[in-house]
């Protein structure tokens, strides 16, 4: 039955939520892997007839107050609680983007005051725009491509690369969807999902998931080429002035294996540290 982004988005949520996870009783009887609608409804104080014209696309236009129940009752986070009102008309979106972008020539200095650690700024699309020596030679020892989704996906050795190969690819195409959330009309994120869902079976059937979750602190664990396995701390900054990129910054803890890893790495690089 046709539907709408909202009504779609509601619909996987409720798949991936477990009766317990909302206090309520399995039986093990279930038909459906998450809740049923009418229990939906119930936790958000609202008529299952009405629920159902959400999912199925039939209302439009919920309340605010309605979307903090479903919120609740679908026991989304920060990120998906604000893709859903974006969805839903009630949340600013990103004005029409230029159809370039570029960094900012102070930021792109700052990037080379840290020798010691990995910098990349990356575009609405994970696109690399710009990067400090030491990230171009964590990145750029295999990549053929300078677009992050890209590597994870279609690269050769990405699933050597990336230690926890799943996890990253997940929060890679969640990432991407909180991107198009906030600009819709971008047209280089659209060209960027059109060829990841032709050419990555993969990221099709996690896009499908509907999961939503922007950037934040991590870790991940590298396998280089050159320099072997580094263990590095992931901070995730907003540029401001420059609506959608980000700069991520890598760090090893002192004094680990990690840490020497990327001090050869960028002596490899010729990097002066």
């Amino acid at each position: 039955m046709p539907t709408t982004p909202l009504g779609e988005f509601l619909r996987h949520r409720r798949d991936a939520v477990k009766p317990a996870d909302a206090g309520l009783p399995d039986r093990g009887d279930r038909r459906v892997a998450g809740l049923r609608r009418e229990e939906v409804a119930q936790l958000a104080g609202v008529s299952v007839d009405y629920y159902v014209r959400l999912e199925q696309g039939r209302e439009r236009n919920p309340s605010a107050q309605v979307l903090e129940t479903l919120a609740a009752a679908l026991r989304l986070d920060d990120d998906a609680r604000l893709h859903l009102f974006r969805l839903a008309g009630l949340a600013p979106r990103a004005r029409a983007a230029a159809a370039a972008e570029h960094v900012d020539p102070a930021l792109e200095e700052l990037l080379r005051q840290w020798p010691a650690n990995p910098a990349v700024i990356y575009g609405r699309a994970y696109d690399v725009l710009a990067a400090n020596p030491l990230g171009e030679a964590l990145f750029g020892g295999f990549a053929a491509t300078r677009n992050l989704v890209r590597l994870v996906f279609t690269e050769p050795g990405a699933r050597e690369f990336y230690a926890d190969w799943p996890a990253v690819a997940a929060g890679t195409v969640a990432g991407l969807r909180m991107h198009l959330s906030e600009a819709p009309d971008d047209p280089r994120i659209g060209e960027v999902l059109r060829e990841l869902l032709t050419t990555s079976a993969e990221f099709a059937r996690l896009w499908s998931r509907h999961d939503v979750r922007g950037k934040s602190a991590d870790r991940k664990t590298f396998r280089h080429p050159a320099v072997g396995e580094l263990t590095l701390r992931v901070q995730t900054f907003d540029v401001r002035g420059s609506h959608g990129q980000e700069l991520a910054v890598y760090h090893a803890a002192p004094g680990s294996p990690s840490a020497d890893a990327l001090t050869l790495l960028g002596m490899l690089a010729g990097v002066a540290q």
